[in-house]
């Protein structure tokens, strides 16, 4: 069983890692440029990932921020330079290309634009407030949402109205987004963090070998548009860690013990 990661060593300017219980809190701390990312910003957000799904104590993460402004995406002064956000394994922010294992969820207060937006959609769930904004702005500064946004947001949205976000480059609110399905919860102004707490403990409660393994079935299945004669086949080595693991054994014996399991992650 993995270490469990110490995450105050995560500690820094840009971003800010707590854990509580079985929780990740990933807080972005660069208010004063909109939470837009930098390199040193993605090298980081990669690096915390990737502790994430090694540490065998954490179950369900969360991406929020600080300021009125989830992220603006790209720091575009930094690009102009030839600074690119983009981390050396999982791409875009440290994120884009490959999103961690394990489950995660984005707590969006104000305003999630480009990059910010394509941020959200390598979230499993979304929890917005109703104050929230999206959009992929990129085409207004003659660039393309090529952080995920362009393939992403059809699978998430109805394919017309993705199409009119991209071409238009212009925003939609968070009631509208729920409506279209992308977010999963509105919550009031100021409580999204809390808002994502409650679903992340829900995430936690259940055996967390079985979660990873259903998340990676499902996000497989739809992002490689699996038949349903294909998923039959591809499922069965993702099953084959939960079918051999103690925590199913434990799940079952609690069942019928009358008590809550006690998981171990193995």
């Amino acid at each position: 069983m993995a270490a469990t990661r110490h995450w105050g060593d995560f500690m820094s300017n840009f971003i800010q890692t707590e854990a509580r219980n079985h929780i990740l809190i990933i807080t972005l701390n660069r208010p004063e440029a909109r939470n837009a990312f930098n390199k040193a910003m993605a090298d980081e957000m990669e690096a915390i990932l990737d502790a994430y799904d090694a540490d065998a104590n954490l179950r369900a993460a969360i991406i929020v921020a600080e300021g009125a402004t989830f992220s603006a995406g790209q720091d575009l002064i930094e690009a102009a330079k030839g600074g690119m956000a983009v981390a050396a394994k999982r791409g875009g922010f440290g994120i884009m290309s490959i999103p961690p294992e394990k489950p995660l969820i984005a707590a969006i207060e104000g305003q999630a634009l480009a990059g910010g937006m394509e941020m959200a959609l390598c979230c499993d769930v979304i929890v917005a407030s109703t104050s929230a904004i999206f959009g992929l702005a990129e085409t207004k500064r003659g660039l393309v949402a090529m952080g995920g946004g362009c393939f992403r947001l059809p699978k998430r949205i109805p394919y017309n109205i993705a199409m009119e976000m991209i071409i238009t480059a212009e925003p939609k609110s968070a009631a509208e987004m729920a409506h279209y399905g992308l977010v999963n919860k509105l919550v009031e102004p100021g409580t999204a963090l809390e808002g994502a707490i409650a679903l992340a403990d829900l995430i936690a409660h259940n055996g967390p070998i079985a979660v990873r393994a259903s998340k990676a079935i499902t996000a497989q299945s739809a992002n490689e548009g699996w038949s349903d004669e294909l998923a039959w086949k591809n499922q069965m080595p993702i099953l084959e860690k939960v079918r051999a693991s103690h925590d199913l054994k434990e799940g079952l014996r609690a069942f019928a013990e009358k008590r809550a399991p006690v998981w171990t992650g193995s």
